[in-house]
């Protein structure tokens, strides 16, 4: 890491002598393309400076120590010295590690969240909405605003499928690695012989997406009003509020029945076909995937799974990292920080991996 630094700096420098020169101003293109790379290398310098700095000074100190000679009262000063500038260096390298991997674009982004029951029937329905609920404690505990776009509800009041919003800054960051099966295993409500069951849910994220950021063509979309559809409600099937689009030219479905208005459903709708649209073409510049909504929601198989909620025993596990927190009770009422926090270093450390 440390001798791609020192290659950035040169570069750094090499450009702060182009911008120096007479003809810079002749040549706006190439000054504004300076400037931008300047911008982008300049935080990480200062700061690969500031921890050079840092480990000097320990190095100093280290040779003070180093001579037998030296008054007690200054080598006191100068092992008190060593150990603040330790601490300094380990929070400034830190810092630099953070800089080097970049921030995702999307993290300051709210986000389209969709959850389906896979396997385990109506097991799997009741404990999607026991999903929906934790993620809606979590968001009320960092500020962030839950509202449902679509809800296909069962009789026993799980969720064949819901999807939502879950608007706030920073959404995307706390979220995305809620991608996936998510597997439970626990006595249902429905069983009375008391054996425990497995089931699983998928869950899928998306970063909302501007409406200048995705441009759609009028003829690229069919829209049709329809019914409300669901297990019962005051105003279901009465009238067509319900609101689905179709994107021709990839085939994406997607339907709003939350609001009464056929207009705010239909807005809502546009809002999440916008996001899903959003989700492919940032994963095609990445070449990491082609399809993030089918990659993400999976077909909902227990073999998927990359977290097993386990209420027999009280634990929750996340395969991916190998984490088991004994604490399910209070991570479904929301408290997930723990988990999140955990995921978050170890993509860090995976990003590191690659420089």
């Amino acid at each position: 890491m440390l001798d791609k630094l020192e290659a950035a700096e040169a570069r750094l420098l090499a450009l702060e002598d182009r911008l120096r020169s007479p003809d810079i101003f002749s040549r706006p293109e190439e000054m504004k393309s300076l400037l931008a790379q300047k911008k982008e290398l300049e935080p990480v310098i200062l700061q690969y400076r500031l921890y050079r700095g840092i480990l000097d000074q320990i190095s100093e100190a280290e040779q003070l120590l180093a001579d037998p000679s030296l008054d007690p009262e200054l080598r006191l000063l100068a092992e008190e010295e060593v150990s603040q500038k330790n601490e300094e260096a380990a929070a400034a390298y830190e810092t630099l590690r953070r800089l080097l991997i970049g921030k995702d674009p999307n993290d300051d982004r709210s986000v389209i969240m969709e959850i389906r029951a896979g396997t385990g029937g109506e097991e799997a329905a009741l404990f999607a909405a026991d999903l929906f609920r934790m993620y809606k404690m979590y968001g009320e505990r960092k500020g962030f605003s839950i509202e449902p776009f679509t809800v296909n509800d069962t009789e026993l009041g799980g969720y064949k499928e819901i999807c939502f919003s879950v608007e706030g800054v920073g959404a995307y960051a706390r979220l995305k690695f809620e991608s996936g099966v998510h597997r439970v295993q626990r006595v249902p409500k429905t069983e009375s012989q008391g054996r425990i069951q497995t089931s699983a849910v998928s869950v899928a994220v998306l970063p909302e997406a501007e409406e200048i950021e995705v441009d759609i063509k009028p003829s690229d979309i069919r829209m049709e009003s329809c019914k409300s559809s669901g297990a019962g409600g005051q105003h279901i099937n009465k009238t067509e509020s319900a609101v689905r689009i179709t994107h021709l030219p990839t085939g994406i479905v997607v339907e709003c029945q939350e609001e009464r208005s056929q207009y705010k459903n239909r807005d809502k709708a546009m809002k999440l076909l916008r996001s899903k649209l959003y989700g492919i073409k940032a994963d095609e510049q990445t070449a990491a995937i082609a399809d993030t909504r089918r990659t993400q929601i999976g077909s909902g198989d227990r073999s998927e799974k990359i977290r097993t909620y386990n209420f027999p025993q009280s634990r929750v596990t996340d395969h991916r990292i190998g984490l088991t927190l004994y604490a399910l009770r209070g991570f479904m009422d929301g408290d997930m920080d723990e988990l999140i926090d955990a995921l978050a270093a170890a993509d860090m450390a995976q990003k590191l991996k690659g420089q």
